[in-house]
């Protein structure tokens, strides 16, 4: 059965440069290898695999998140090194764009390049 086997994210691109850039510089995962058809990284031992596509629509739902223990200090890092986190009309977000959930669970978002919608949460 699969509850052993180690699972494989799948995210798309349209500009490997960009997104290599990205996912290794700004983020800080390591990169693995690349070939015509898709980017690989490592993810604290999880598999990423950036497609390379012609045309993107990308969700506008989360495609990808990571659980982190510090939000703010995670959010303050990826900013200084450019990342922009989303703000949404509606949603109490704190000064970091940082949201707490009825639950006490905090996220926050931020896309890709390619406009992919990324997350952090720290689970209460």
């Amino acid at each position: 059965m699969l509850g052993n086997a180690h699972p494989i994210c799948f995210l798309a691109s349209v500009d490997f440069g960009r997104a290599r850039e990205f996912y290794e510089q700004k983020l800080g995962l390591t990169f693995i290898s690349a070939d015509d058809f898709a980017l690989v990284f490592d993810s604290n031992g999880t598999m990423l695999r950036i497609q390379k596509v012609n045309r993107l629509d990308p969700a506008e739902r989360t495609v990808l998140g990571w659980s982190v223990a510090a939000i703010t200090e995670e959010v303050k890092h990826l900013s200084r090194r450019g990342i922009v986190f989303a703000r949404y009309p509606g949603i109490d977000q704190d000064q970091d764009a940082i949201w707490t959930s009825p639950g006490g669970s905090r996220v926050a978002w931020f896309k890709d390049p390619d406009g992919n919608l990324l997350s952090l949460t720290e689970f209460r």
